[in-house]
């Protein structure tokens, strides 16, 4: 596309808006497309891609350009990341920084110190280096630093998945089915679905694999009671819902009445009745202890650093502080414990969280299963296997999705039993 004066002076406005850094980006970004509605959509599409960019090789684009100024970022970002030349730019920016952007382009051909090549804070390196080689981590750095695909989940409650690829194969829409998770269709063109009659009618959501996986490891089954302790917006509630076929009785807890009011028009739209929200107030909501020693599964998508999930939010990486890790282990652990109290004998918990840390993984599990003799760890890849999901490259008994390895968000997750 041309790209004019205009619009190169609005992607610096929007990468100044978004670097400050004072609330998610894609907050950021809407509220600058409300205050610019003069963009069109193609406009828009070439500023949140290049912010993007710019968040996503944050560091490479700093060390390349030896600044932090916005503008200067989208412009490197404009010719290291997404492959526009110089010369495309003249006319739309001035002469010094066309002469600029050279010398970077020039410049950014030099070896990088490895954190700053792979586009993550110092310290989410040495952490990661606890449990993973360098090679291991730039393989991780690289994927993350690319935007994730675009996954549906069908709502098998209403439609099989065959049947809605073959729909969108005769509307002209590319769907796969994913790799590992038996719901999950894959759009490799990314189409806009937001006015597609299956996704208004709760057929399809939009949902990772790797979160599919998460639900197929808690395993609900027809006519059990099951608990999402940690719901959010709902997303892991409707696909247990629909593995239940509506049967049962599917508890979606959490502490935000915002995220559980989102939930509200796509349980709608899901169909199903087997789903019931209610707000808590805290892991130790009354309405939590009644349910103490009858639940027959219990998932905790624990609240995380999410750095798992920096294909779809690369500003984590940088707002997220290395000060806050303790904090939000502290919190997990008492979710962890609270939610264990649901589970009946013979029961399943599944601890799960969005990170790639082991102190918001390994380190929590761990702590609980010796804290607590009533519960004993399960293979989560053998349960999977047992769900005819055979995943690669699971080192031990816990289940753990990455992105160079499985392509999908980065996702811990351990299973335990109470067994007494």
């Amino acid at each position: 596309m041309r790209v004019g004066a205009v619009l190169i002076d609005r992607l610096a406005e929007a990468a100044d808006a978004v670097l400050r850094l004072d609330r998610p980006a894609d907050r950021a970004l809407s509220a600058f497309f409300r205050e610019h509605d003069e963009l069109g959509r193609q406009d828009r599409t070439f500023v949140a891609e290049t912010v993007y960019a710019v968040l996503r090789r944050l560091r490479t684009l700093q060390h390349a350009a030896a600044t932090a100024n916005a503008r200067r970022l989208a412009l490197a970002a404009l010719v290291l990341v997404r492959g526009h030349s110089v010369r495309e730019l003249e006319g739309a920016v001035a002469r010094r920084d066309l002469e600029w952007l050279a010398a970077v382009k020039a410049a950014a051909q030099g070896e990088l110190p490895f954190e700053v090549a792979c586009d993550l804070p110092d310290w989410v390196v040495a952490r990661l280096r606890t449990t993973l080689d360098d090679a291991a981590i730039a393989s991780l750095a690289a994927a993350l630093n690319r935007p994730a695909p675009l996954d549906l989940r069908v709502n098998v409650a209403k439609a099989e998945r065959d049947a809605i690829a073959a729909r969108f194969a005769a509307e002209g829409i590319r769907a796969t089915p994913t790799p590992y998770s038996p719901w999950g269709l894959r759009l490799p063109d990314k189409p806009s679905l937001a006015r597609h009659a299956l996704f208004l009618d709760g057929t399809v959501e939009v949902q990772d694999e790797g979160s599919q996986l998460l639900c197929v490891l808690t395993a609900p089954r027809r006519g059990e009671m099951v608990a999402d302790f940690c719901a959010g917006a709902g997303g892991k509630t409707l696909a247990l819902g629909a593995a239940m076929r509506s049967s049962g009785r599917l508890y979606a807890f959490d502490v935000s009445e915002k995220r559980l009011a989102n939930l509200k028009p796509r349980l709608a739209r899901s169909g199903l009745s087997n789903v019931h929200p209610q707000r808590i107030d805290s892991e130790r909501d009354p309405r939590v202890r009644r349910l103490a020693g009858k639940v027959d599964r219990v998932l905790v998508d624990a609240p995380c650093s999410g750095l798992g999930t920096l294909r779809r939010n690369p500003d984590l990486k940088w707002r997220q502080q290395e000060a806050g890790i303790p904090e939000l282990a502290a919190k997990q652990a008492a979710i962890l414990a609270a939610a264990s109290a649901l589970v009946k004998p013979g029961g399943r918990l599944v601890y799960a969280t969005c990170s790639l840390l082991a102190e918001e993984n390994e380190h929590i599990a761990e702590a609980f299963l010796a804290a607590q003799p009533g519960f004993e760890r399960r293979s989560a890849p053998e349960l999977l296997r047992e769900a005819r999901v055979e995943l690669p490259n699971q080192r031990d008994d816990y289940l753990r999705l990455l992105p160079d390895v499985h392509d999908t968000d980065g996702f811990f997750a351990c299973a335990m039993e109470r067994v007494r």
